[in-house]
């Protein structure tokens, strides 16, 4: 399964953006607001400046403090991101995410961000393929 069809699967809600200079808390309360676990940081909704996340933040405040909530995103998002297209596999996605142990991946084609993938959204096309290689091996043993 490709990238292309785990976006179509999960819908067009967008990406959910802040812009560089947004504080922490209210990334925080965004998150909260969006039941989601991350937001991308950029400066115009096409190009990826971070990622910041939930264990950003709570790892932040366990350094630091609740003081900590008045900084701006740009302290403590991830700067360095791994993105892939939308032509990727699902499979290849999976490996660049367990092996930079992170939960979130950008999907950019062309330098502009096209959708967001989560671990979750992976495992569960993942696991929908799986099914249907099971659905189609019975099928064949049992003469359907």
């Amino acid at each position: 399964m490709l990238v292309q069809a785990i976006l179509k699967n999960k819908g067009d809600d967008g990406v959910v953006t802040v812009p560089p200079g947004t504080t922490i808390q209210a990334a925080a309360e965004v998150l909260a607001a969006r039941r989601i676990g991350a937001v991308v940081v950029s400066p115009d909704g096409k190009r990826v400046a971070g990622i910041l996340s939930e264990r950003d933040i709570v790892r932040e405040v366990g350094r630091r403090g609740p003081g900590c909530l008045t900084d701006t995103v740009d302290r403590i998002m991830t700067a360095a991101i791994t993105t892939c297209t939308r032509s990727d596999s699902a499979d290849t996605v999976l490996e660049r995410m367990t092996a930079g142990r992170f939960r979130h991946m950008p999907v950019v084609e062309a330098g502009e961000m096209v959708g967001l993938i989560s671990i979750g959204d992976v495992v569960a096309a993942r696991l929908g393929e799986l099914a249907m290689e099971k659905d189609a091996l019975e099928g064949m043993i049992k003469g359907f």
